[in-house]
Parts: C-alpha cells; sequence; structure tokens
C-alpha cells in the first residue's frame, strides 16, 4: 500500500522515512493523480485540523477516496467536541490519576507523539490516549483540585513541538511508519430501551410529530421502552441501547454528538456519525460519487486557484453549495458570470472548499429511501412553487416553501433510477439514506445523498404505511441482536 505523509509545507518537514512520501495538502486535495489512487494510507500531519480547514478536507477526501486516513474525520471532529472529551476523562479516570500521583505540581502537560511520551512512565496514558483520539500530534493539559482531571485536549503542529522533544519524536516517528497495523478503539454492545433524539424547534425536522408518534407506538409493540429525549439528554445516552436520530444532523450540532457517543459506547444507532460526517459534506460526496463512477450533473470542487476555470466546466447558470448544506441551505444558484464570482468569493470566505454544479432544472426529483442497502420507499419531489429547488426557504407563506410528493411502489420505480439509487447508498455503507435523483433527458444523474432523510407521516409512509416504520425498528433490533452498532 502507498503510504503519504501529507503536510502543508512539505519544503519545511523534518520527518523523513523510507516507507513513506511527504506531499503537500493542497496537491493531495487537487492533484487527480492523488484521487486516482487505489489504495493508500494517508497520514495527515496538517496543522490545522479545524473545520473546513485544508486538514480536515485531508481526511475527508482520504475516505471518499477509499483512502485509510490517518487521523480520521471522526477522530478530528471528536478533538474539538467538548462533551466528548468529558466522557474520555470519566471512562480513563483511573489511568490518569495512577500516571500521575507522584507529580507535586497543580498542572501538567502531556505531549504524545504517534502514541508516545519522552518519559516511559507516561507510556500506558499517551498509548490509551492515542488509541482513542488517533492523533499524530496531541497535548494533553490536566489540572489538580482534589485529583487529576483534563483541562484540554489538542491537535499540535510540528512547529510547536519543543526543540528537546524532536529527537524522540523523530525516533517515535520512524518507529510508527515501518508499522503494518494501528491501533483502534474497541466498543461493546448492551441491551433493549430505544432513545428517539427531536429537537424542538428544528428548522427542518427529518420527522413530523405524528411520524414520531407512530415510531413510539410501533416500537413499544415491538418490545423496546422508548423515549423522545432532548439534545439536553446527552448524558443520559449511556441508560439506552438503541439511539434513532430524528434531529437534522450537521457536523457541528448535537446530533453528530449524540451518534459518536453512541458509537463509542457500543449502542446501536440510525444514524451512524460516518454517515453524517460523510453526507453532510458536498466535497466528500462529489468526490465519492466521481470515482464510484456515478452520474450526476457537471461538478466542480472550487477552490481559490481554479475559481476562473469552473464556469468553462458547468456554464450558466451554476448551482454553487456550501460543504455542509443541508435541506437547501446554504445552497445558492448563480444566473451570471458577476454573481458566481460574488458568490464564489463570499463562500471560500468560510471554507477552503466550495461546489459548482450544473443547472438541472425537473418538474421533479426522485427520492429513494435505503435502509442497509435495501429500498424501503419511493417518493417523487416536485419543485415549491415558482421555485427551482424543492425547498423555498424565502417563500412568503408556509405553504409555499416546499412542493408537493406523491409516493409509490418501489416496483414502479424507472429499474436505473432504483439501480443508480443502490450504488450510491453502497458508498455510504449500512444505514437509512435517501437518494436524490434528477432525470434530464432521460438521463439519471444522482444530486444529493442524505443520511437522515425524511419519514413524515403522510408522505414517505404513503404507500407502505406502518411497514416503513417496522424496518427501521427492526434494522435497530437486528443491530441490538447481532452486536453490531
Amino acid at each position: 500500500m502507498n503510504k503519504y505523509i501529507v503536510v502543508n509545507h512539505p519544503e519545511n518537514w523534518a520527518v523523513l522515512s523510507e516507507n513513506v512520501e511527504i506531499i503537500s495538502a493542497q496537491s493531495y486535495l487537487t492533484n487527480p493523480k492523488y484521487s486516482k489512487l487505489k489504495k493508500a494510507r494517508i497520514f495527515n500531519l496538517c496543522k490545522d485540523y479545524s473545520y473546513q480547514s485544508k486538514g480536515y478536507y485531508v481526511s475527508l477526501l482520504a475516505e471518499a477516496r477509499g483512502h485509510m486516513a490517518i487521523p480520521t474525520v471522526k477522530n478530528i471532529v471528536d478533538l474539538r467536541e467538548p462533551k466528548l472529551v468529558k466522557i474520555v476523562s470519566e471512562e480513563f479516570e483511573d489511568v490518569i490519576q495512577k500516571s500521575l500521583k507522584s507529580i507535586k505540581a497543580s498542572e501538567f502537560t502531556l505531549s504524545i507523539y504517534f502514541g508516545q511520551n519522552v518519559a516511559q512512565k507516561y507510556k500506558e496514558l499517551s498509548a490509551m490516549f492515542y488509541r482513542h483520539f488517533q492523533i499524530p500530534f496531541l497535548r494533553v493539559n490536566f489540572v489538580r483540585t482534589i485529583k487529576w482531571n483534563i483541562k484540554s485536549i489538542k491537535a499540535i503542529s510540528e512547529a510547536e513541538i519543543p526543540e528537546d522533544h524532536k529527537e524522540s519524536m523523530h525516533h517515535f516517528a520512524a518507529q510508527y511508519f515501518s508499522k503494518k497495523r494501528y491501533d483502534t478503539p474497541r466498543q461493546n454492545i448492551a441491551e433493549y430501551d430505544l432513545a428517539i433524539l427531536v429537537k424542538q424547534g428544528d428548522p427542518a425536522p427529518p420527522s413530523n410529530s405524528k411520524a414520531i408518534k407512530r415510531f413510539v407506538e410501533l416500537a413499544e409493540k415491538m418490545n423496546f421502552y422508548v423515549e423522545v429525549v432532548s439534545p439536553k439528554d446527552l448524558s443520559r445516552l449511556s441508560a439506552f441501547d438503541a439511539l434513532f436520530i430524528r434531529q437534522s444532523t450537521e457536523v457541528n450540532n448535537e446530533a453528530y454528538a449524540f451518534a459518536r457517543k453512541a458509537q463509542q459506547e457500543g449502542i446501536a444507532l440510525v444514524d451512524y456519525p460516518d454517515a453524517i460526517l460523510k453526507c453532510c459534506n458536498k466535497v466528500f460526496m462529489a468526490e465519492a460519487l466521481e470515482n464510484a463512477g456515478i452520474a450526476t450533473p457537471k461538478t466542480v470542487i472550487v477552490h481559490k486557484a481554479n475559481t476562473h476555470q469552473v464556469l468553462e466546466i458547468t456554464g450558466l447558470p451554476v448551482v454553487l453549495k456550501s460543504p455542509d448544506s443541508t435541506f437547501s441551505f446554504g445552497v445558492k444558484k448563480a444566473g451570471t458570470e458577476e454573481e458566481y464570482k460574488e458568490l464564489v468569493q463570499q463562500m471560500l470566505k468560510k471554507s477552503d472548499l466550495v461546489i459548482a454544479q450544473e443547472f438541472s432544472p425537473s418538474d421533479y426529483d426522485w427520492r429513494i429511501g435505503i435502509l442497509d442497502n435495501k429500498p424501503l420507499f419511493a417518493c417523487r419531489y416536485y419543485m415549491a412553487k415558482g421555485h427551482w429547488q424543492i425547498y423555498n426557504w424565502d417563500a412568503k407563506k408556509k405553504d409555499d416553501q416546499d412542493g408537493n410528493a406523491d409516493c409509490l411502489p418501489i416496483e414502479k420505480v424507472p429499474p436505473k433510477i432504483l439501480e443508480m439509487a443502490l450504488k450510491s447508498a453502497k458508498l455510504m455503507g449500512q444505514g437509512l439514506y435517501g437518494i436524490d435523483i434528477k432525470e434530464v433527458n432521460k438521463r439519471p444523474m444522482v444530486i444529493e445523498i442524505n443520511d437522515n432523510p425524511n419519514i413524515d407521516f403522510g408522505v414517505e409512509d404513503a404507500f407502505y404505511g406502518d411497514q416503513v416504520y417496522i424496518e427501521i425498528l427492526s434494522a435497530l433490533k437486528s443491530r441490538l441482536k447481532k452486536g453490531e452498532i
């Protein structure tokens, strides 16, 4: 397998290894050579992993390309989630107290380089943090009151490593990059109580109140104890055996924290954190669909260096999408070159990468619901009144915000639409997905893969009725019985 260390400035990089090639983040993100590689392990040592930075996108696109990334996007997001850091502190309590008991000062900093520390006595503690977060350069600050507590956990760049640590760090790096296996945390599972996560005031809830009521009623008949929980109930999640997320999902909201904690604690769930990370980012989706040979409207991943080339590929009008736009939020249409330049400049201030897509008008979008790689429901969503999308959030009347929909049997879906939907969902793995497909001039094209598709009473259940709810609940029960999460 090809191994690459990805950094911001290779010319300044001091860690060398005969087993690994050092390349820049810009090259990995934009050079077609790397997107076409079939097998690669990517060691992401960028100086910044913040959301939508180059470091974030290196790990995200590595996963889209089928490359093995260290750290993964899940690891990166975990690191900046305070609730998850608190969970780690509680789980590591015994090892922390044992490892730091001889320190007399009230504060202590542990620097971890590829899972090791310069002092052997912190070997167990360092390895434990690395197994959990998988971040190559990690700094953990502790503070002592009655006992030792974690004050902060952060990723650091090579430039932040003290000079007197660098020789040891180079030694650890050489050991690390010669390995063939890399540790990952293991998880366990429990029993049969179900939490359904719902957020009051959600601007675009994935299930209406009647659908939630139906989920509860049917789950109770299937021998689940059910509670509808809210975002403030994260600390209670450990009391449940299964989690079904019915809150809008984004990387930066509570739904991801719930999904990640559920996965860490062996709780059966829908949606998986991987699904949230991948489906909520249009950059990942564009790359994954292209690599799988799945037709989409002409698509360009836009960065500051290629903005002048985009319209040659997409033409006008052009649709611009923020990487993490959901339910048509953050999706804009530019009708002129001037409008395009203005919009793309605004978007690139918030994210290093933006999606530009050929405008493909149609009367309706297909939505094929897929659960664990099997079709669940089929709908046609019509465009909102006088608008080019199925949602029009600027509509003056609430009734005009979305278009009509009809639901039909799976066997009535054109085979090429169904085949494309199943192939697209397979890219994301097990879980519940809604695949949006347009048919333009009899040519189907995937527009979106949704990790948290609507299941609304009277819409997605209009043909199959209770069977839609039962299939999802049965999938959760199956995960519990098989010990899957």
